[in-house]
């Protein structure tokens, strides 16, 4: 009777075990990897340098998909879409996580309900800079100077609704001063503005600001993230520098399609945290501006929200509406 019900238990114990047994490894083919902007930019260069590494690690080819439009929504949708089976990746970001989802209330997909979180890939420090001529060296001086002029100081951002834009307008709501926003068709033509003096200041990437500020033809004030940047730990923020509680840092992360197996998305993950934790892909990171943030997929859900509610409060205190 005991070898009878011993036999019986085994044999439940292994069918109940067979399905996980069952799964087939992944990956077993080619993932498309969504780049939800065009070719060339710093998001699509982000993109293709992590897709690259994963499909080392991997052992299977990553094909990068750049699908812009819909300032990142098109690639977005596509990728909301497609079958949850973790072949079909989306490089994703503030923009499309936290920004058009609080601007846009018809968007064809749904930033929580749509996606299954993989990681944090990286973020990126912005920078208030401005041009030589003008008598400031510090954020307070800049405050100053701008209350001593209402109206008549610019910033120059990206195009409106854009991360840079919101850089300049959380600086203006917080600092309590009056300085108009001139925005531009992408952020060279934003810095530009200020290098030829059509504006007085711009938000921008530290690593763009970089090369004219070592030529002494722009003038680095400070960094919106809410830490110093790694890249130049040198540059105050602008929170400690006279704007508690100023912050905007650009981030980047993977997600899959809602309901994709846990096998699969505990494999990306474990590939993306040791892939961020590589020295090559630190340096490779920092070369083009960014710091490489691997994370648990709870710890990117639960940053996904927090921006989502960041952004709301943003947008509502500084009345900005999508044209």
């Amino acid at each position: 009777m005991r070898s009878h019900i011993a036999i019986c238990a085994a044999v439940v114990l292994a069918c109940s075990s067979f399905p996980a047994m069952a799964q087939p490894a992944y990956p077993t083919k080619a993932v498309r990897v969504v780049i939800p902007y065009p070719p060339g930019g710093g998001n699509d260069i982000i993109g293709r340098i992590v897709a690259d590494d994963l499909a080392k690690r991997l052992g299977q080819q990553m094909l990068v998909d750049n699908r812009p439009g819909g300032s990142t929504s098109i690639g977005a949708e596509i990728v909301a879409r497609s079958p949850a089976d973790g072949y079909t990746l989306l490089i994703t970001s503030h923009t499309t996580y936290a920004l058009l989802p609080n601007l846009r209330p018809r968007l064809n997909y749904d930033p929580i309900r749509d996606f299954e979180p993989v990681s944090l890939l990286a973020k990126q420090s912005f920078a208030l800079a401005v041009h030589p001529s003008l008598p400031v060296t510090s954020v307070k001086q800049v405050i100053t100077l701008a209350k001593s002029r209402p109206g008549q100081m610019t910033f120059s951002s990206a195009g409106a609704g854009t991360g840079t834009h919101f850089s300049g307008e959380q600086f203006k709501s917080l600092a309590g001063v009056d300085i108009l926003h001139v925005p531009y068709k992408g952020g060279n033509t934003a810095m530009n503005a200020v290098l030829s003096g059509e504006t007085t200041m711009t938000f921008g990437s530290l690593s763009a600001l970089s090369p004219f500020v070592n030529a002494k033809k722009l003038r680095v004030i400070a960094v919106t993230s809410a830490k110093r940047s790694p890249l130049d730990p040198r540059i105050p923020t602008i929170a400690e520098s006279g704007v508690p509680g100023y912050e905007m840092t650009p981030w980047y992360g993977l997600v899959t399609p809602k309901g994709a197996p846990q096998n699969v998305v505990n494999r990306l993950n474990t590939a993306v945290v040791e892939a961020m934790r590589a020295k090559d892909m630190q340096d490779r990171m920092a070369r083009v501006g960014y710091e490489p943030e691997g994370s648990t997929p709870q710890q990117l859900a639960e940053h996904i929200k927090a921006e989502l509610a960041r952004y709301a409060k943003l947008i509502k205190v500084i009345g900005f509406k999508e044209e």
